[in-house]
This record gives C-alpha cells, structure tokens and sequence, in this order.
C-alpha cells in the first residue's frame, strides 16, 4: 500500500496563528484515492529544518506533500530546502519569469526583484500550474514523489486536483481504499469501543477508527483491496455490523451533523418546532437554522436569559422560580410548554442551566443543564451534568436536545 506524509510550513501554523486546515483536507483526498496518510510534520521556517523534515517524510512514506514556503519573501525557504535535499541547485525557469511577470502587468502592477526567485526550480523537477504567482514543484527520487504546494488554501486545493492528484492517481496503481462513516451521539467513546470489542483491533481489515469531537463520535469503517468493489463490498458489510451492534447510538453516515438529521426527519414528517433558550443563548436556534430549508420546520426562537425574560415572554410562573429556581426541572418544563403554546408547533423546546465559569454551587454546578421537549404526548425533561468549559456545555447542551428530537421522530 502506498502511503503518504504531509509537510506543512510555517512559523505561523507553530505559533498557533494559522489553523492547518490544509493538511486536513490533503488527508481526507489522498485516502479516497487509496494512498492513506501515515504520518504529518509542522515545521518551521528554516532551510535546515525543512530538511530534516522531508527525510522524516520520506522514512514514513512513499508520497510527500509539502504545503508554504514558496512566497517570494525571505522566510519563503521551501524551494531551496527541497533542493538541499535532492542534492541539486536551484535553476531559473524564463518561462515561469515570464508568466509570472505577466501575472503583474494584467493587474497594471511592476513586479518586485524579490518575486523572481519564485521562477526558481530544483533542477530536474517539474513545475506546476498555479493559479498566484508561486508555481508548485514536483520531483521523484529513489522511487518516491515529493510535492510543494502553496500554503495558500485556495491555490493549494487547486494545484493539488489539476496536477497532483492525477500524478498520484497513477503511482498509487489500481489500489483501492473505501471509506464510510457513522456518526455517533449518546454513548462516551470508551463505551462504543467496549461495544465494538474486536472490531477495532489495529491490522483488521477493514480497520476501523473512532475520532471524537465536541461529543460527537466518528467511525472510520477504512476497507483495502486491489480491486474497489471488493473494497466497497467489505466496508459496507462492516457498515452494516456496526449498525446492527449500535442501534440508535448512530444518528447518520458521512458528514451529516445532527442537525441535519433532525431536519430532514421534520420535514419528512411535517412537523415544526420552536425554542426557548436560556444558558445555551440561541446555539440551538442556530444549529437549527444553518440547514438550509429550515423555514419548513423552525418557526420560533426566544432568548430568555434573565428570570424577567420568562416570566414576561413566556409566562412562566414567578412563584415556580421563587420556589425552584431558574435552573430547574420545573422551569425548564414550563419554558417548554409556554413556547409550543405560543407558536403552536409540533415541538417545542425549553432549556435552562449553568454554562460558567461562576453562578454554581454545590447543589447546582457549573454544567447542570434541564431540557425540556414538549409535544402532544406531553413534556419529557431531562436533567444533565456537562463538564469542560462554557463554549463546550453550551455546545453539549445543544446538541443533547437535537438527539432528545432525534430520538422523538424516529418512527
């Protein structure tokens, strides 16, 4: 199997300023191809240490791909670097000079001496087509291919499907890599990886890989073969097992987001819903409404932050706050039904807890969250305790109430 490394460049992915977004896309193409990622680098800006990491690179795979560092500024050092470790000298390309200069004067601008050096190629390499003004290299030795591409995500992508891709496309040979992805919500990955057992032993084929993010937890059901439809065949028979020993623990394939999934089960169903929000600020109404067509199904948001807010907006009784408390199982019931009565929908939903850092104590902490769902069957609450910092019980709190009404409208 044919395998590929990833070299990103740049002091500002180090300092943490600059997200490597691109190293996440390289990934997710290269594996569809069948050339799965065996190893990524981060690496400053220096000829030496640029160096080095094309030699790690090239120890772990059979395919490196470096991202930045071919700007036309002094800390641009990928194109020398790669020349280093090829052994050669950098060699003037006058057709790239031109183009480049060509680059400048259709937008009435004088090139800079400094952009020349990008006109500059390890000699034997290959330059590619980019869309800027920094061309792409590649180059083979000792049986391996190495790319350079820009850092810039747009014009990276670009190289990467018009020149790149058809390249290794060729080297990798006919190998053939399926990949499918349940995404699940309800159960803690520890949990899931008990349930699965020997499913998730590391040399199984197809090998089977859990990520978790935000509480949402990803199998990677990863299939190889020589031929692709022996592939297909294994990953969906997987697929298939892992459902079966899952249940409602999955609540989608692919990239689909439980919103997602909530809203097509209401529009499929016909179905409404509105919200009533305390702790979580409208990031429920948000994650409703990013789906594009939710007009059909979400009718209603309020933020009721403040104890005034619920008991004017919604009507919920000053006495039930007096006596229970904001942050409450009873308040949280009445947000609910006060908020389907106003908008008259299907569903409605109310939610009210503790996000943080401060406001809890030892009967009520920080992460005690009450979610209310009512709807012609009568108002079901739930009580939760989330860890983690504001941001991530906020987001928890939201995303439990999205699978509280996936749950609901699984009929």
């Amino acid at each position: 199997m044919k395998r590929a490394c990833i070299v990103s460049v740049g002091n500002e992915i180090l300092s943490g300023q600059t997200v490597d977004t691109n190293a996440a896309y390289l990934s997710a193409e290269l594996l569809t191809i069948g050339v799965p990622v065996a190893s990524s680098y981060a690496i400053r800006d220096e000829i030496d240490a640029i160096v080095r990491g094309l030699s790690l690179a090239s120890a772990d795979a059979d395919v490196v791909l470096v991202t930045g560092g071919l700007g036309p500024t002094d800390d641009d050092l990928t194109r020398q670097a790669m020349a280093k470790f090829l052994g050669v000298e950098l060699e003037l390309h006058n057709e790239l000079l031109e183009k480049i200069q060509k680059f400048f004067a259709a937008r009435g601008r004088q090139m800079a001496e400094t952009n020349k050096i990008q006109a500059y190629i390890p000699a034997g390499a290959k330059a590619l087509a980019n869309i800027g003004t920094a061309p792409g290299i590649m180059a083979e030795s000792e049986g391996k291919l190495f790319f350079a591409l820009p850092g810039v995500p747009m014009e990276m992508k670009r190289m990467f499907e018009e020149s790149v891709l058809p390249e290794l496309e060729r080297f990798a040979g006919g190998q053939a890599v399926v990949v499918k992805k349940l995404k699940c919500f309800g159960a803690g990955e520890s949990t899931i990886a008990e349930l699965l057992g020997s499913m998730m032993q590391r040399g199984r084929n197809p090998l089977i890989n859990c990520t978790v993010s935000s509480g949402i937890i990803t199998l990677h059901i990863i299939a190889t073969s020589e031929d692709n439809e022996k592939a297909k065949q294994m990953a969906e028979k997987d697929e298939k097992l892992l459902q079966n020993m899952l249940g409602e623990l999955i609540y989608g394939v692919s990239e689909k987001s439980l919103a997602e999934v909530v809203g097509e089960k209401l529009t499929r169903q016909g179905k409404t819903i509105a919200v009533a929000e305390s702790c979580t600020g409208g990031l429920l109404a948000k994650l409703l409404t990013d789906i594009p067509g939710s007009s059909k199904y979400f009718t209603f948001g309020w933020i009721t932050y403040s104890n005034q807010a619920k008991i004017s907006e919604l009507g919920v009784p000053a006495d039930l706050i007096q006596e229970y408390g904001a942050v409450s199982e009873q308040v949280a019931e009445s947000m609910a039904r006060a908020a389907r009565k106003k908008a008259g929908t299907d569903y409605a939903v109310g939610i009210t807890g503790i996000a943080g850092p401060a406001g809890g104590s030892e009967q009520k902490p920080v992460g005690l969250v009450y979610i209310g769902v009512d709807s012609e069957n009568g108002c079901d609450t739930k009580r939760c305790l989330f860890s983690g910092n504001r941001r991530f019980i906020r987001l928890r709190a939201a995303q439990t109430v999205l699978n509280i009404l996936r749950l609901k409208l699984n009929i």
